[in-house]
């Protein structure tokens, strides 16, 4: 096992190593004009201010919870919530900084070199940062916490300084509190990034596009800067925070499941107590080695296409990186699982374990859950792209390419087609993700579901580097837009940025299935928590009452997001009409941008807390009003309401956002900017920025953090229930 954990640190170390000189490349291209660099200054500042204010209420909660967990549950666990917190934060701040380097220099090079390839170069080079900061931070934080404190136990007993409860696994403990310290931040970061990007951009649309049919991102609009930030501190700060969340989680609940399983058979009459050290070693470890493996492979995929001469068709490039780092992912996790898994008894395998396909069995659940992904991914690039190849190959029309069709009809129409495309595009997803639920636990028991779950974000590194591209492309065309550079140049930036809002959409897919896959594999660890025969009676009237208010609540933080977005975006539309005087207008007053920044992050810091703390309120006052069995169905609930709800959320809004691309391109004869259709896709647009950016991203986090406080808190909810 300490071989393995070297070379974690080894292969961590060299992503770590890779994100620096890709850090200090980008820092050493030009800026492009004086107006470039003094727009991309403003841009950095006001987003480091953002994160630093967000941060001190973050710190303020993060060591409050510390405390409670080391006094109380575990006296190590404490430290290892910290440890989660500060791998998210520092991936959330490193991201967002190298963002803010990358987009005026993407634009810079559309500038100087007028080509689509090169251009995307620089934006996939500012990308790789975050997203292989992602896996090599999370994964190097978790490996940390298992050498520190002596690896995983399956026997172990522990207790908080102040009070000792029974049934106490510290290593649960330590890597539930180290996936929670991930998921805090992550909820913090999206629900307060969310907030201050959707509603300075839908300000900004409204103010630009409605009501003075100006053009986008056009700098005489204040709030046009404000969104240029959210782009940052949501689309890339939070981002990596919400994936480093779930990749983090996929990872602890197989080391979860595997610690839970031996427990279960440990008492099994017969039982061969050496063979089932064996196998649980094996099950502790293939987890970590495949997460390695995918972090390797995605190496390696962003190497080459850094160095690959890339083409004029963005889209293929990009999925170029992706396809590579997923099949080195699972050549090498194959003969990885022939490593780990060689001198494992077969019998106890098949016999006990219940292994379909021996040894081999959390490799295949591994490839379904990379297959899922591919196939969610799929299916939300079709209903979200209005570019999407088979359909041009088959001469059909994409659904968003049909709903920018009907924006002549009105803003009515518009809504209910895309909520229309929102609601079918569900089916087929949720379909993938139950016949490979199903399927993965034929395989491998509730150990392969896990595995599927890893399998989904195992080259995580490369779907979020792809996914960062999209906001730094965006920014990239903002920035083309407010400092007057040649319409060449903004027509380069906005082919990245439609293939971008695609990714986007495509990554939301690949964190929306993950999710589905670890919350059950930790609802599975929670029951097995307190019931070593791993079962929810699911015809009780106490769970079935869990179930009904889990699912209403997640409605209910749905609609809490949503409101106070939307209060945000009101309060900073009516500030930008009052700075909007015929002297800005004409361009002979620059318009108070700081007022603007300094509006965006109040209504954003203000509106924060409450939700992102909700997730965790809600199984600490069921579980100790109810007891075990409430906060079980609760957590079934939530996921079987928030799983479609989030896939709901995320497609309507891409289709929404790219309809309204569609008509901007010129792709709709006689509807260009400006036109009745145009102002149509633009409230279609403001409706969806909503959905896919500030709730369906925060759903999947929801849940997995519920999940997460229900596995550690489970031994304060067996022995203090006040209604039994």
């Amino acid at each position: 096992m300490a071989l393995w954990y070297i070379i974690v640190v080894c292969v961590a170390a060299l992503a770590i190593a890779y994100v620096a000189y890709n850090y200090t490349r980008i820092k050493k291209m030009s800026e492009g004009t004086a107006e470039m660099v003094e727009m991309a200054g403003i841009i950095r500042s006001g987003a480091n201010t953002f994160m630093k204010t967000e941060y001190r209420t973050i710190l303020i909660v993060v060591v409050s919870l510390a405390l409670v967990f080391s006094c109380f549950i575990e006296k190590t666990s404490g430290i290892t919530f910290l440890m989660g917190a500060l791998m998210s934060s520092c991936v959330c701040v490193l991201g967002m900084r190298s963002a803010t380097f990358a987009n005026v220099r993407t634009a810079n090079k559309a500038r100087e070199s007028r080509s689509i390839g090169e251009t995307v170069k620089v934006a996939l080079c500012g990308g790789s940062i975050s997203g292989l900061s992602v896996q090599a931070f999370g994964l190097l934080g978790l490996v940390l916490v298992l050498v520190i404190f002596g690896n995983v136990q399956h026997d172990a007993e522990g207790g908080g300084l102040i009070s000792s409860l029974g049934g106490v696994n510290p290593t649960i403990m330590r890597i539930s509190t180290y996936s929670l310290g991930c998921s805090l931040v992550a909820m913090f970061n999206r629900v307060a990034g969310g907030n201050y990007t959707k509603a300075a951009d839908i300000s900004a649309d409204i103010l630009a596009k409605v009501r003075n049919d100006l053009p986008e991102d056009d700098s005489r609009v204040p709030n046009v800067i404000a969104d240029f930030i959210g782009d940052n501190v949501n689309d890339i700060a939070g981002n990596c925070s919400d994936l480093l969340e779930s990749f983090v989680a996929t990872v602890s609940a197989a080391l979860m499941i595997a610690v839970i399983l031996y427990r279960k058979f440990v008492d099994v009459a017969g039982i061969d107590l050496k063979a089932l050290d064996t196998v649980f070693n094996a099950t502790t470890t293939y987890p970590i080695v495949l997460a390695c493996i995918g972090l390797f492979s995605c190496i390696g995929g962003l190497f080459y296409a850094s160095v690959k001469k890339m083409s004029n068709d963005p889209s293929r490039e990009l999925n170029l990186a992706t396809w590579i780092s997923a099949g080195l992912t699972l050549v090498l996790g194959f003969f990885g699982a022939m490593i780990v898994f060689s001198g494992v008894p077969a019998d106890i395998l098949r016999d006990t374990y219940n292994w379909a396909f021996g040894w081999v069995s959390p490799w295949v659940c591994a490839l379904l859950g990379i297959a899922s992904g591919v196939a969610i991914g799929s299916i939300t690039e079709y209903y979200t792209s209005t570019d999407f190849p088979l359909c041009k190959k088959l001469r059909k029309k994409e659904p968003t390419t049909k709903l920018a069709e009907i924006t002549p009809e009105g803003e009515a129409f518009v809504v209910t087609k895309g909520d229309a495309i929102g609601s079918r595009s569900v089916l087929l997803p949720v379909l993938v993700i139950g016949i490979a639920l199903f399927v993965s636990g034929k395989i491998a028991d509730i150990y392969g579901v896990s595995m599927a779950a890893l399998g989904m974000l195992s080259f995580v590194g490369a779907t979020v580097s792809i996914d960062a591209f999209g906001p730094i492309a965006d920014n990239a065309g903002g920035l083309a837009e407010s400092c007057h550079l040649p319409h060449e140049v903004r027509a380069i930036t906005d082919k990245l940025d439609a293939v971008g809002n695609t990714t986007a959409a495509v990554g939301k897919g690949f964190a929306i299935g993950s999710a589905a896959f670890a919350t059950v594999s930790l609802i599975v660890s929670y029951v097995g928590n307190y019931n070593h025969e791993m079962i929810l009676n699911i015809a009780s009237f106490v769970v079935v009452a869990g179930a009904i208010i889990g699912g209403a609540l997640v409605e209910y933080f749905s609609a809490m997001l949503t409101d106070n977005t939307i209060e945000a975006a009101k309060q900073m539309a009516d500030e930008g009409d009052k700075q909007l005087t015929p002297e800005v207008l004409a361009g002979k007053k620059t318009p108070d941008y700081n007022r603007m920044i300094e509006l965006a992050a109040r209504q954003a810091l203000k509106n924060m807390l409450v939700p992102s703390i909700l997730a965790m309120v809600i199984p600490i006052i069921g579980g100790f009003l109810f007891g075990v069995e409430f906060v079980g169905g609760l957590l079934i609930g939530a996921t079987v309401v928030a799983i479609p709800r989030a896939l709901f959320m995320g497609n309507s809004g891409g289709a929404f956002d790219n309809a309204k691309k569609y008509i901007e391109s010129g792709s709709l004869p006689g509807h260009g900017k400006g036109s009745p259709a145009h102002k149509a896709a633009v409230t279609g647009d403001t409706v969806g920025d909503t959905r896919k950016d500030v709730v369906g991203v925060a759903l999947d986090i929801f849940i997995k953090m519920m999940s997460t406080v229900a596995n550690t808190l489970v031994s304060l909810f067996r022995n203090i229930t006040l209604f039994r």
